[in-house]
C-alpha cells in the first residue's frame, strides 16, 4: 500500500528524493570535515616531532656556547626557560595556540643566541658548536615545512568550518577555526646586530 501511495503521488516522489539527496549531501560534507580535522591533527603532530627534534638540539646548542658567551647569560637563561615551557605543553590542538605562541619566542631568542654567535671568533671557531648550528638550521628548515603543511591543512578545515552549507554540519560537530603557525611580531622584527658587535 505504502508503495502505491509513493508511485502515485509525484509529490511524495519528489519529497523522498530531496531528503535523500539531503542526507547524502550531509553525510558526504560530515566526512570531509572529518578527514580536513585528521589532517590537521596530523600536521600538528608533524610540528610536534619537528619541534620535539629542535628541543633536544638545544641543550647542546646552549652546552657548549655557554663555555664562551658570559656576556649572554640572560639570553642562554630565557632561551632554557622557553625550552622547559615548551616541553610541558601537550602535544594537542587544544593547545595550538600555545605550542604556536612558544615556538615563536623560542625561535626569536634562537635567532637572537645565533646573531650573538658572531661576536665570539672563538665559538665561531669551535667545530661541535659549528656543527650544532648546522644541525640547528636544518631542523629549522624541517619545522617549516612542517608548518607549512599545518598551514595548509588548517585552510582546507577553516574554509569547510567558514563556508556555508558545511558550516552548519561544522556547527553540529563543535568545529571551529584553527589558528595558522604565523610569525610572531619578534620575528617580524629585524634583529639589532649592532648590539651584540658594539660590546
Amino acid at each position: 500500500m505504502l508503495n502505491a501511495i509513493f508511485l502515485a503521488d509525484p509529490m511524495v516522489q519528489f519529497l523522498v528524493i530531496v531528503v535523500l539527496i539531503l542526507l547524502v549531501t550531509s553525510y558526504v560534507m560530515y566526512v570531509s570535515l572529518v578527514k580536513k580535522k585528521n589532517k590537521v591533527k596530523e600536521a600538528f603532530a608533524g610540528i610536534d616531532v619537528q619541534l620535539k627534534k629542535r628541543y633536544d638540539l638545544i641543550p647542546n646548542v646552549l652546552f657548549i656556547a655557554n663555555k664562551y658567551m658570559e656576556h649572554e647569560r640572560t639570553l642562554l637563561e630565557e632561551i632554557t626557560k622557553l625550552r622547559a615551557e615548551a616541553v610541558k605543553v601537550p602535544a594537542d590542538l587544544s593547545k595550538a595556540k600555545e605550542t604556536i605562541n612558544l615556538d615563536g619566542l623560542i625561535s626569536g631568542k634562537m635567532g637572537q643566541l645565533m646573531v650573538a654567535v658572531e661576536n665570539y671568533p672563538q665559538l665561531k671557531a669551535d667545530q661541535p658548536m659549528m656543527q650544532a648550528m648546522q644541525t640547528y638550521s636544518e631542523q629549522e628548515e624541517h619545522i617549516a615545512a612542517a608548518r607549512r603543511f599545518y598551514n595548509s591543512a588548517v585552510l582546507e578545515l577553516n574554509n569547510a568550518v567558514e563556508i556555508f552549507p558545511s558550516s552548519m554540519i561544522a556547527g553540529m560537530m563543535n568545529l571551529t577555526v584553527m589558528p595558522f603557525f604565523e610569525a610572531t611580531e619578534t620575528e617580524r622584527q629585524a634583529v639589532d646586530a649592532s648590539k651584540y658587535f658594539n660590546k
